[in-house]
């Protein structure tokens, strides 16, 4: 059973920081890719950032790019979400996520590839 546990959300001012974490369970953990996606309400799931099953590749959503890093430490099945001069636009749900059905490169980039969710964590940026 694959579980995926978020932490690390809260209250951030805007130009801040906020670390997310997540740990992962139930899987050989260096042999997936992940990927962090994002939701407010009554909007659809947001694609965040993603990285390949190496780990060599990592791909973002150009609302985060050079402000948001995703990377992963395989010794302790975690990964993380490095959240920089963070913006109000940025408050959302945060969501890691596990994909199985990934064909092209466009694939990281859809929540409907990814099979195992995290339960989420709140971010809440204050201008």
């Amino acid at each position: 059973q694959v579980q995926l546990v978020e932490s690390g959300g809260g209250l951030a001012q805007a130009g801040g920081s906020l670390r997310l974490s997540c740990a992962v369970s139930g899987r050989t953990f260096s042999m997936y890719a992940m990927g962090w996606f994002r939701q407010t309400p009554g909007k659809e799931r947001e694609f965040v950032a993603a990285f390949t099953r190496s780990g060599g590749t990592t791909y973002y959503a150009d609302s985060v790019k050079g402000r948001f890093t995703i990377s992963r430490d395989n010794a302790k099945n975690t990964v993380y979400l490095q959240m920089n001069i963070l913006q109000a636009e940025d408050t959302a749900v945060y969501y890691c996520a596990m994909p199985t059905r990934i064909s092209t490169i466009r694939d990281y980039y859809r929540a409907a590839a990814y099979d195992y969710w995290g339960q989420g964590t709140e971010v809440t940026v204050s201008s």
